[in-house]
């Protein structure tokens, strides 16, 4: 068995780098890592990079979302529809979480969550 310490990033391929940099930068506003190389830029959202990496032939966007956690799903979701952000559905409580799906510009899934019990 290997001692895994943690996830350091997760790597989210897509079509358009400029744009999705626009994206995840500017919309979102997760702070890029200024010493990530150009050609892979990184956004930090505390405890997980996104790593964006341009997609080769036979590009499909990731249906896995990646779930950022925010104080208030609600708010959240209003500043990012204000942003020209669409949501695919209303947001959802589980019992336990708040979660509201959201894509980038190539389609990859995101989600705002909030875990309201323990």
């Amino acid at each position: 068995m290997i001692d895994v310490e943690r996830t350091d990033f997760v790597s989210v391929a897509v079509t358009d780098l400029e744009r999705a940099k626009e994206f995840y930068g500017d919309k979102l506003g997760l702070r890029r890592n200024a010493k990530a190389h150009e050609s892979y830029p990184e956004f930090e959202t505390g405890n997980l990079t996104i790593a964006l990496r341009e997609a080769s032939d036979g590009f499909a966007p990731s249906a896995t979302s990646i779930a950022l956690r925010v104080p208030d799903v609600d708010e959240a979701r209003a500043k990012l529809e204000g942003a020209g952000i669409e949501f695919a559905a209303e947001t959802f409580d589980t019992g336990v979480c708040h979660v509201a799906f959201f894509a980038d510009p190539d389609g990859n899934t995101l989600a705002l969550h909030r875990r309201y019990e323990p």
